[in-house]
């Protein structure tokens, strides 16, 4: 079950590759992404020290977390990863010039899940491009259930 989606991770990137991973986060973090309160939108992904770090995902805090806490919505959260994962994704980003981008959490067996993709950048005529294909599937479809519903009607 999707918590929350980047669709921003599809406009600016070709993704080639996707990879799940956990993340340690803190109570007051899982409770308010469990009520809906995350955004991935200007998040990214970086490696540091063999390790694969998100940086940028917002997170609010919700009203009735405990006062001795003092939350920091945006602090860099790690993701957890194999070692021999890490040196795969690694070797990928630094060679082929990939861009790692996380594109949605979810809930695998009660625990929050990162979606990340491996992808490469969109030129503008590239994104011009997938919005006229986008637009053409949908009048496709148009087109297709206007069909169907004359010869249902004939």
């Amino acid at each position: 079950m999707s918590i929350v989606d980047n669709r921003k991770a599809y406009h600016d990137y070709f993704i080639e590759e996707r990879f799940e991973a956990g993340l340690v986060l803190e109570g007051w973090e899982v409770k308010a992404i469990r009520a809906g309160q995350v955004q991935l939108k200007e998040s990214y992904l970086i490696a540091r020290d063999g390790e694969i770090w998100v940086i940028g995902m917002h997170i609010s805090p919700l009203s009735n977390i405990s006062t001795h806490i003092t939350p920091n919505p945006t602090r860099t959260r790690k993701l957890l990863l194999h070692a021999a994962e890490i040196g795969k994704l690694l070797g990928k980003v630094e060679q082929r010039g990939y861009t790692m981008v996380p594109l949605n959490l979810h809930y695998k067996r009660g625990r929050i899940k990162m979606d990340f993709g491996l992808g490469r950048g969109k030129k503008q005529h590239d994104k011009r491009q997938s919005a006229r294909d986008k637009d053409w599937q949908r009048e496709k479809e148009r087109i297709m259930k206007h069909d169907v519903r004359r010869q249902r009607d004939d």
